[in-house]
């Protein structure tokens, strides 16, 4: 199993990982395919990920809509990828459109036989056990306008996933107080940071802090 949960923040704040990235997949210019949380505008998101990555002579881009009409060809075309990339957007969307596209079935058996798979801050969410953390702060959340009722991710880890991490007390009273209502830690990363998981090994780039049953550490 080979995980990137990338947090946030401009391509500039990411190179760590994103050479970490490429160090993990092991091979000079792999097939990348790009997941948007939402088709509408995503070319603009698509555009600027492929120049982020083109940098590292990176040439093989697909983008993948999933929100909108899509062949089992060209669905198969992105499963035969190197690398697939969830990206940031409303998680409850994205989760919702994942499922209904029975995405999520493919991404863990993509991921089992060996595929890459990256997310950025609601992408990185959705690979976790489940998306609490999408709604909360209240000052700073995604809203479920869709009415999405099942919360569960994929579950290919045993943590939670916080993107966009402030060192701030009105994150920290947040997060302790939903720390003491899951059995889960919840690995909070500011943007530029993240976590790479290599079978049963994790491995953090950055600053990255646990909250687990009303306590905070640097891990």
């Amino acid at each position: 199993m080979k995980l990137a949960l990338y947090s946030g923040g401009y391509d500039f704040d990411n190179e760590d990982m994103d050479r970490n990235l490429l160090d993990v997949v092991g091979r000079k210019n792999p097939k990348v395919a790009f997941i948007p949380s939402c088709s509408y505008l995503s070319h603009l998101d698509f555009k600027e990920y492929v120049d982020q990555y083109r940098k590292y002579n990176i040439k093989r881009f697909i983008h993948f809509p999933i929100d909108s009409p899509f062949s089992d060809v060209m669905r198969q075309e992105v499963l035969n990828c190197d690398i697939i990339h969830l990206a940031g957007g409303n998680t409850f969307y994205f989760l919702k459109h994942l499922r209904k596209a029975k995405m999520l079935k493919d991404l863990k058996q993509f991921v089992a036989k060996g595929g890459v798979l990256s997310g950025l801050s609601a992408g990185a969410i959705i690979m976790t056990r489940n998306i609490n953390t999408a709604g909360f702060p209240a000052f700073d959340r995604d809203e479920n306008e869709d009415g999405v009722k099942n919360l569960n991710g994929m579950g290919l880890v045993n943590f939670e996933f916080f993107p966009h991490y402030k060192q701030s007390l009105r994150y920290d009273k947040e997060l302790l107080k939903y720390s003491m209502k899951t059995h889960n830690p919840i690995y909070a990363c500011p943007d530029g940071s993240g976590i790479f998981v290599e079978g049963k090994h994790k491995r953090l780039i950055g600053k990255c802090f646990c909250f687990f049953k009303g306590k905070k550490f640097l891990m």
